[in-house]
């Protein structure tokens, strides 16, 4: 099947680019660019050179739906909005990597991102592509990516404010994500000077992430109307650490909270629950689609912590397309991600 690339020269771009050069259904037909039209990819990254060899093209709507089954659309907000509805239009089958069709009201994509949202009528469409709890089938053809934070959020959340009776008002998400997350382009404060030897909280109360998680936890469970939600910058290149705080309003045991989650998640491939107590690191899931996630719950508050990590490059972008991806098609859903993590 040929699949192509709009948006290959960011670090979502490139790490589809390696994950689907190893995929064995697919070929990685063409990639595009805005802004680097004629150069090769290999230049702009050298690791993958003698590995893979595309020169990036200018983007042409008409070309594409002829020679290419699947692409997908890595590029920032806004952009998407504009390029998707016209490659639906030709019949080609999208996966939309950006956050232009992950909000559904569009007063609150414009509150939280600062723009119009585009292609309204195209939500409806849009399947929401958290795999472990959306529906796939071979009619499908438009996909929202979900983003990195609400993936680590949600895979995390998921079990419990579907079971079990919880104060609505009591989740906080604190999390943790390294410098990739903010992609390729240099800022201040992504320079190397400021984030070394530093953790800075960003977007506190107004991070774009926030609705999103929000909307799809009120789709599981009609009570929660708000979270409050933190990210941090640390000084490290990939992973996110979610640490997530629960009030359960009912009595449970740890085992039971525990045996939630493994039951839950059992036929999810790509989703790994610690042992009771055992809590996992960001670097155990560094360059896989793994969600790992290990919980404690207190019984003396009643709280439940939880604590979920993924590689903000894989699981919590790429790595998911692909997931995504092979649902859509019907292939093995491991299929391309069999990769186990780097370490150390």
């Amino acid at each position: 099947m040929n699949v192509a690339i709009i948006g290959a020269t960011g670090y979502g771009g490139i790490e589809l680019l390696r994950l689907l050069h190893q995929h064995p259904f697919v070929k990685v037909y063409a990639i595009y660019s805005s802004s680097q039209e004629g150069t090769n990819i290999a230049a702009l990254y050298p690791h993958i050179h003698t590995i893979i060899s595309h020169d990036l093209q200018t983007l042409d709507i008409d070309h594409i739906a002829k020679e290419v089954d699947i692409i997908f659309t890595s590029t920032p907000s806004g952009v998407a909005g504009k390029i998707v509805p016209q490659l639906l239009e030709k019949g080609v089958k999208v996966i939309d990597l950006s956050g232009d069709f992950r909000i559904d009201d569009p007063d609150i994509y414009k509150e939280y991102y600062n723009m119009n949202q585009r292609a309204t009528q195209l939500q409806k469409k849009a399947i929401y592509g958290l795999p472990e709890w959306s529906s796939f089938d071979s009619s499908l053809s438009f996909i929202a990516n979900p983003g990195c934070f609400p993936t680590v959020a949600l895979l995390g959340l998921a079990p419990i404010v579907q079971e079990l009776t919880i104060d609505p008002a009591s989740i906080i998400i604190d999390a943790k994500t390294g410098v990739s997350g903010a992609g390729r382009s240099a800022s201040e404060a992504t320079h190397y000077p400021t984030v070394n030897d530093s953790v800075v909280a960003y977007k506190v109360n107004e991070h774009q992430h926030t609705p999103e998680i929000e909307q799809q936890l009120k789709k599981w469970n009609h009570t929660i109307s708000a979270i409050t939600f933190t990210p941090h910058l640390i000084p490290m290149t990939r992973g996110i650490m979610a640490t997530m705080y629960v009030t359960l309003e009912e009595k449970v045991t740890s085992d039971e909270v525990h045996h939630l989650f493994t039951e839950t998640y059992r036929n999810h491939p790509f989703v790994r629950i610690r042992p009771l107590h055992s809590f996992p690191r960001t670097k155990e899931v560094q360059g896989s689609n793994f969600c790992d996630i290990g919980i404690s719950y207190d019984e003396r508050t009643s709280r439940l912590t939880i604590v979920s990590v993924i590689d903000n490059l894989v699981k919590g972008a790429s790595g998911q397309a692909i997931q995504n991806m092979n649902l859509l098609c019907g292939f093995d859903e491991g299929a391309g991600l069999q990769h186990v993590p780097l370490y150390p």
